[in-house]
């Protein structure tokens, strides 16, 4: 049986385009009841929010050391419908266009998720922002200071 771990994960950015960043906690509780939390943050001085979105759960999977279910909490319908409404399926169907024919915004970062994601039984789980979740409200914080950290340097 996987070891389970509960991410959370939110991106940010001060324009965008603008300075961004993310936070990502990933929450594992051990077998003797344990509670294991780790914290990620990092940003970019020019990016946008659905990249640092993506970049959250990027952070967090790649920072699984060994295959687990895995329950990633986001507050971006953007992570999360991809997912959710096969959108993913339906651009990798179609050559990584959108319905409309365009190409697929931030490949180089899906495809980055899709291989960290590959050893690991995952779930989106959408969360409203801003809404009192303690671990959105961490993420979110870590999130607006990597990106104010970008926009000061």
């Amino acid at each position: 049986m996987k070891p389970e771990v509960v991410l959370y994960t939110d991106g940010s950015s001060r324009g965008n385009p603008g300075p961004g960043g993310y936070g990502s906690v990933l929450i594992y509780v051990g077998a003797d009841g344990s509670e294991h939390i780790k914290e990620l943050s990092d940003g970019e001085k020019e990016t946008t929010n659905n990249r640092m979105e993506l970049m959250g759960v990027i952070a967090g999977m790649e920072a699984l050391n060994k295959p687990c279910t895995v329950k990633v909490h986001t507050d971006s319908k953007y992570v999360s419908d991809a997912f959710n409404q096969h959108w993913i399926d339906k651009w990798k169907r179609n050559g990584w266009q959108t319905a409309g024919k365009k190409p697929v915004l931030n490949r180089d970062l899906w495809d980055r998720l899709l291989k960290a994601m590959e050893p690991h039984d995952v779930t989106f789980i959408w969360v409203k922002g801003h809404a009192g979740n303690k671990y959105n409200e961490r993420c979110d914080e870590l999130a607006t200071g990597a990106a104010d950290r970008c926009s000061a340097e």
